[in-house]
């Protein structure tokens, strides 16, 4: 599998997690559970990928990075966003300067 494809299958499954049981899913548990959980979970992914990164274990890093992936995804999935618009995203913004697109974007209120 490409890494389109499996994106795109683990996207259905995600999709599909929706009409699960909690007790027979992980990742319906998340969603019943609510934003609040797949945010810390999200966090704590985050989190132990920097650990990782710190780790001379590359293969470590490589199990946190599909961690916080995964995790991400789902994410996405509760809140009805499709992996395409993230891809879509990072399409827009290939060929130009880092600089210069986070120049262009809104100024965010704080």
């Amino acid at each position: 599998m490409n890494p389109g494809e499996v994106l795109s299958a683990l996207q259905g499954v995600l999709e599909d997690r929706k009409h699960a049981q909690a007790d027979d899913s992980y990742v319906a548990s998340l969603y019943r559970r609510g934003e609040d959980v797949i945010l810390k979970k999200v966090g704590e992914e985050a989190a132990e990928t920097l650990i990782a990164a710190k780790n001379p274990d590359t293969g470590l890093l490589v199990h946190e990075v599909a961690d916080l992936w995964f995790h991400t995804l789902v994410l996405l999935a509760h809140k009805g966003l499709r992996v395409e618009q993230v891809t879509d995203e990072l399409a827009r913004r290939f060929g130009i300067s880092g600089h210069a697109e986070k120049a262009a974007r809104p100024q965010e209120e704080v």
